[in-house]
């Protein structure tokens, strides 16, 4: 790996429409964001729409630092959005417009070229919910060469996803990352039997040989297992906001320290503080503040 790691996100690009504004989003575009700001070389791999939605995506993009060469414009789909809902504890809920740009995301040379290159790539079931995008994010993925980290960042969203994509998202993964809501279904697809969180996950790991696996639990912090090493840490504690994107700013981190090698406890309390920080905030990209960077 170079000093500079190329990480690369792969799914949807999209608009988290507020009922007071739009905000940019989408779990792999929140992660290359993020993993920008923490001073990789990012990536993002998907499609917009040839609107007025893309093009502030695009631009949304650039302003992070994050390469766009692997975005496509589609001209008969429109850029993807959400409409976003905030309960009295800022916790989200979502509305996903259906058949946009990046549900139409194509395989090509330039993105094979990128996937050959990448040190890290992250994905999660919801950029799977079209046969077309499946297709080409799991190429990318088995593209990337053997060392590369292939996070599966599972991201459950209301009906898009089945076991069919859940399990062989597992099989080409060496990383995965899930909330506490998530860990009791990923374990039913894969017939794991009730039990502690952490016995579920070590058998994840072990069943899939995984190098790296984290489980996030919102206010109580995080359990993270990597290279024979455990750290559960709690949480930073903050006023929340809401939680849109702190998720993916946890994977973000959590990803770019590993790949530098650091020990499991300064991985998992670095994320642990970066997912704290994008709670505090609106939206799922704010910038992160000098003290993140430098613990970096």
């Amino acid at each position: 790996m170079s000093a500079r790691p190329v990480i690369a996100g792969i799914g949807e690009v999209l608009w988290d429409v507020y009922p007071d504004a739009a905000h940019f989003g989408g779990a792999p575009a929140n992660f290359a964001c993020h993993a920008a700001s923490l001073g990789a070389e990012a990536w993002m791999v998907s499609a917009v729409g040839a609107d007025e939605l893309g093009d502030r995506a695009l631009d949304f993009l650039g302003q992070r630092e994050v390469q766009c060469a692997s975005v496509t414009r589609d001209p008969k789909h429109a850029t993807g959005r959400v409409l976003v809902t905030l309960d009295a504890t800022g916790q989200a809920s979502y509305e996903f417009a259906v058949n946009t740009a990046w549900d139409h995301l194509s395989w090509s040379d330039q993105r094979a070229s990128l996937a050959r290159r990448c040190d890290a790539v992250c994905f999660g079931t919801l950029g799977q919910r079209s046969s077309i995008s499946r297709d080409t994010i799991r190429r990318f993925v088995e593209a990337t060469p053997p060392t590369a980290l292939k996070v599966f960042d599972v991201n459950l969203r209301q009906h898009f996803y089945d076991t069919e994509t859940i399990e062989s998202s597992l099989q080409i993964a060496s990383a995965l990352k899930l909330n506490g809501e998530e860990l009791p279904i990923v374990a039913e697809v894969c017939g794991i039997k009730a039990r502690a969180p952490r016995d579920v996950l070590m058998e994840l790991m072990t069943r899939y040989e995984l190098r790296l696996a984290a489980l996030t639990h919102g206010r109580d912090g995080a359990f993270v297992i990597a290279a024979g090493e455990e750290s559960e840490c709690p949480a930073v504690p903050t006023t929340v906001v809401d939680t849109v994107g702190a998720g993916d700013a946890f994977t973000a981190a959590l990803v770019f320290d590993f790949l530098r090698g650091l020990p499991v406890m300064e991985i998992n309390r670095h994320a642990n503080a970066v997912a704290s920080f994008v709670c505090s905030q609106p939206g799922a990209t704010t910038p992160l503040p000098a003290s993140l960077l430098e613990f970096a």
